[in-house]
């Protein structure tokens, strides 16, 4: 009954309005620049009727339910002249009318170079300016004036975002201190599948830069927004059609500092339009081959009787090719001015060829509580520990090539249609979306070897080391294990939506419409164990076998970080592991068995929204959100002991009701005072849903899923005032606040009892907590000054606190992700011709994973980076640049429990680029 109720809900709203000026007139058309390049976000109003609208992201606007008669039209935009043009409306007509705007010649105390670069500033300030809810706003103009290759670049220079890095690049998006599975990421509005196995995050440096229009972060959703956005929701917008001929490209190559490898980039754009302007094409290609790695140490650190050392402590040296390809197609066509269909679609696909190296020293601590070491100064010891060198690789093939091989892709594709019919507006669209990450054929090799001596240095525990006496030699370190595994995974959707907008008065529009997402996802992995029949011929330690030595006197992290010796890859990826003669195969369910799982998720969803102009200076927009969620898990439960396999299922649904309200309060032409309430969620991540378990009495530990989470909810409070400068500027101010229920977090408990898996348990299980609550202020500053020079800044400060976490009531734990300083600050000097940018990014430390206890809490260590750029213009359509990413070397650093105290450290080293830029238009 329910499902019936919200489908008839749209049904019942349009039979009782749709009589509503059903035979008024209607206004449309679009509005351009002397480029023929669309103007999103500009202002349309009907001289002194109060009434008004901006344009979309083709430059497109529709004003219905007009009386029949004449209208002054104006049209305003940021650094652009304003037009005014009188037309006739007809009643139960649609009448077009377009503007071209002329770019605004300044006096000279605030001239400005008005160049291409800074077009892209305006049509970013104007959506923002312009759009109802509180938003940040980055055009691929404005991506342009950073060395950003990637969306997660890009994205951590607005307010508010910081961003996670994996190897180099970032990834993982933290918006506002919420960590990244409380946010929302979508491509033209549909929420992007997630690549990965165990949550909803999507790996942002996935998609270049260059294949997105424009980059949309809503702070504050709107209620015909999807509501998983509790920090907010990142909308990419792939490129429209033009509307004349358009090619542009780039070609690039450089170096990467590290690893003194070419850095190859190209990328193209062709669009038009054809059939007299009905038919709209645009084609977009990018292509990234990059070889890079990394210099990793990584520690666990130890609470020992005789002070705190390490327990473990890993030296890695990776070695990366990274290849991305992307490509998008979009198609739109007018059947009539009031009907378009649209198809478009976006295919990402990313490879990773990876080989590790890695020394690992373990069994520290049962060193130290025996008692088993010599201190030969304050820190430094002599001690006995395992030490193992593990190579990883993949199989010798041309497609494979003797490293691990990640194979991430993306795609979607999206039909659907705009129509008017007078009054009443209806947008409707079909989605199909894939996102798989495959992992064949994945080798690793270790030699192992216990009772070693072992030098620790924890004296300064910033840089803390463990490693071989420096008399030992790790030649004769024995043979430990051989294994391979294939590892697959796929997020599949369906999504569709239906919205229709509809005038209730001349300053009232009522937006009411469906949703429907559906999710099946899959992990399937597996793990085979490889043992040498005959031992002795195969070899018995690393000095028999074809070897390598990767220490490195240059290694980023310290020259005494000396990894040693280990496995040559390629050997390895030759070795013929299915030849039953040479090698016997051994299947390790626990290896994958407990992670492997199916889900399906069924989101339904209705809306309703008011939009309304009070006056000529005040906006308000009510409305209220149902989604529906109903999941079904089925996952394994594994018993360490017994080795035996059992499936579960789990299943569970809710309901969430999602008031929402905006004000908008203009009180002059570029002064903007913006007031948002709205609910959200976040619903778990997906492999904490899951009703699996692992589980050894022997060992006394049991780790399960939990099909019963709750979704996250999150009332939120924000204000923003801006200041918009006519010479393309902004000042603004901020505040937000945010209370959380339920928010999800891992917990361990010691000496638990289960009625299914034993007593006296290490029991670790992903629960709900509390209540958290967020405040924090934001301030954005960007101006040009001096006849050539440009200042863009912005800061962030957030506090958050928590309740509810078991074993830690009483303390003052923060909110997991949430950084107290974010800072942006980027200087320009421009001219017609050369364009010079220096930029700093600066976010603050902050709790990552929550711990048994404070000594074991991991935390996301602060983080500067350093680039530059320059570009020069040969001709008004050919470009010269080069660009330089990460200049202060600044590593990827965790630390556990106190600052001091090194848990993880990665270092990428500095990379440039050198290319040329083109862009080709009637």
């Amino acid at each position: 009954m329910k499902k019936y109720l919200i489908f008839s809900l749209p049904v019942l709203l349009f039979f009782s309005l749709v009589g509503n000026g059903w035979a008024q007139g209607v206004l449309k058309g679009r509005v351009i620049d002397f480029q023929n390049l669309a103007l999103p976000g500009a202002s349309i109003v009907l001289q002194g009727k109060g009434i008004g609208t901006i344009t979309d992201q083709k430059g497109d606007y529709t004003i219905s339910s007009l009386p029949e008669g004449d209208f002054e039209v104006m049209v305003t935009y940021l650094g652009y002249n304003s037009q005014t043009q009188t037309v006739k409306v007809s009643r139960g007509e649609t009448t077009v009318l377009n503007f071209k705007l002329e770019e605004k010649e300044f006096e000279s105390a605030e001239f400005i170079v008005f160049g291409d670069r800074l077009k892209g500033q305006a049509k970013a300030l104007n959506q923002q300016k312009t759009n109802s809810n509180i938003t940040n706003i980055v055009s691929s103009d404005q991506v342009g004036r950073f060395p950003d290759a990637n969306i997660g670049d890009a994205l951590k220079r607005i307010p508010g975002i910081t961003m996670q890095n994996d190897q180099g690049e970032a990834r993982n998006i933290v918006i506002r201190g919420m960590a990244p599975q409380l946010n929302s990421v979508t491509l033209n509005g549909e929420r992007i599948p997630s690549a990965e196995g165990d949550n909803r995050n999507i790996q942002m440096d996935l998609i270049p830069s260059d294949m997105i229009q424009t980059i949309e972060v809503n702070k504050a959703v709107l209620p015909n927004m999807d509501a998983d956005a509790i920090g907010g929701s990142v909308n990419l917008v792939t490129r429209q059609a033009p509307n004349s001929l358009r090619i542009s490209g780039t070609a690039a190559s450089g170096i990467n500092l590290l690893s003194n490898q070419p850095i190859w980039t190209g990328a193209l754009i062709l669009g038009n339009r054809f059939a007299n302007d009905k038919l709209g094409v645009i084609f977009s290609g990018s292509y990234n081959n990059h070889d890079f790695g990394s210099d990793n140490i990584e520690g666990v650190w130890y609470n020992s009787d005789n002070g705190v050392v390490l327990e473990e402590f890993d030296i890695r040296e990776y070695r990366v090719q990274r290849v991305r390809r992307s490509a998008t197609l979009a198609l739109d066509y007018e059947i009539s001015p009031n009907h378009t269909l649209f198809l478009s679609g976006m295919y990402n696909h990313r490879d990773d060829w990876e080989n590790r190296f890695r020394m690992r020293v373990s069994q520290l601590d049962d060193s130290f509580d025996d008692g088993d070491f010599t201190q030969s100064s304050p820190g430094i010891y002599q001690t006995v520990g395992r030490v193992e060198f593990e190579t990883k690789g993949g199989l010798d093939s041309d497609r494979i090539k003797s490293a691990r091989l990640e194979d991430q892709r993306v795609y979607n594709i999206t039909g659907g249609g705009k129509h008017l019919f007078n009054s009443l507006q209806m947008n409707w669209s079909v989605t199909y979306a894939r996102a798989s990450e495959e992992r064949p054929q994945e080798r690793y090799t270790s030699f192992r070897s216990s009772g070693q001596n072992v030098r620790l240095d924890v004296s300064n525990p910033r840089f803390p080391l463990a490693i071989l006496s420096e008399s030992a030699d790790n030649l004769g370190i024995e043979f430990n294990g051989l294994s391979e595994q294939n590892e697959f995974t796929f997020d599949q959707d369906l999504n569709a939506r239906l919205d229709f907008k509809l005038p209730y008065s001349q300053k009232g529009i009522l937006n009411f419409g469906l949703r429907y997402r559906g999710k099946n996802k899959e992990r399937d992995n597996n793990f085979f164990e490889y043992e040498p029949v005959n031992l002795e011929s195969f070899g018995q330690t690393i000095g028999e076998l074809p070897n390598r030595n990767y220490s490195d006197p240059n290694y980023l992290a310290g020259s005494q970080y000396a990894v040693g010796t280990f496995i040559d890859p390629d050997f390895l990826g030759g070795l013929d592991l299915g030849n039953g003669s040479l090698f016997e195969e051994n299947d390790l369910p626990e290896e994958y068995a407990p992670g492997n799982y199916l889900a399906q998720e069924n989101i339904t969803g209705a809306y309703v929204m008011a939009d309304h102009q009070l006056n000529e200076k005040i906006s308000a927009i009510a409305g209220l959100r149902m989604e529906h969620t109903a999941i079904d898990y089925t996952g394994n439960i594994f018993d360490l002991d017994n080795e035996t396999i059992s499936s579960a299922t789990g299943d569970q649904s809710y309901t969430n009701f999602m008031p929402g309200l905006h004000f908008k309060y203009d009180p002059s032409s570029n002064t903007v005072l913006r007031f948002a309430w709205t609910n959200t969620i976040a619903r778990p991540n997906y492999y904490d849903l899951v009703p699996y378990a692992a589980f050894s009495q022997e060992d006394e530990e049991l780790e399960r899923g939990n099909p019963n989470l709750k979704a996250a909810t999150a009332m939120n409070f924000d204000f923003m005032a801006e200041r918009y400068y006519n010479n393309l500027g902004l000042l603004s101010f901020g505040a937000f606040y945010k209370d959380i229920d339920d928010f999800v977090y891992t917990i361990t408990t010691q000496g638990y009892t289960d009625p299914l898996f034993g007593t006296d348990l290490q029991y670790s299980r992903p629960e709900n907590g509390g209540t958290a609550a967020v405040f924090g202020l934001e301030t954005s500053f960007q101006r040009q000054f001096l006849k050539n020079f440009g200042i863009y800044l912005n800061y962030t400060f957030t506090q958050s606190s928590t309740t509810g976490i078991e074993g830690r009531d009483g303390e003052d734990l923060e909110l997991p992700g949430t950084a107290d300083h974010m800072f942006n600050a980027s200087l320009s000097y421009e001219t017609e011709r050369l364009v010079l940018r220096l930029s700093v990014n600066y976010t603050s430390d902050y709790l990552d994973e929550l711990g048994g206890e404070g000594f074991e809490d991991r935390f996301y260590d602060q983080q500067t980076f350093l680039d530059a750029n320059a570009s020069f213009a040969l001709t008004p359509k050919w470009r010269i640049f080069a660009e330089g990413n990460n200049l202060t070397n600044q590593p990827l650093r965790y630390y556990q429990g106190i600052q001091s105290r090194t848990m993880q450290a990665e270092y990428y080293n500095a990379r440039f680029n050198f290319g040329l830029k083109f862009d080709l238009f009637e």
